[in-house]
């Protein structure tokens, strides 16, 4: 499990996908978010923009992202 900490209050989706090395670019995080490929605390999400807070999930190809503050 790959852990992000917060330097704000939130990080966008896109953001921490590109953050825990998961995508290459922002344009690759929009395209598997849009493609239903990624969930955030169990649910797909389809906003790249979703801001993601601490105690959030997000999982994408078997890899899972825990958001800190």
């Amino acid at each position: 499990m790959e852990t992000i900490k917060l330097r704000d209050e939130y990080i966008k989706l896109g953001q921490a996908l590109k953050a825990a090395g998961l995508v290459g670019s922002g344009v690759e995080a929009k395209e598997v978010i849009i493609d239903g490929l990624v969930k955030v605390n169990g649910k797909t999400e389809l906003q790249r923009g979703k801001k993601l807070y601490a105690g959030d999930i997000v999982n994408f190809e078997g890899n899972e992202i825990k958001i800190e503050k």
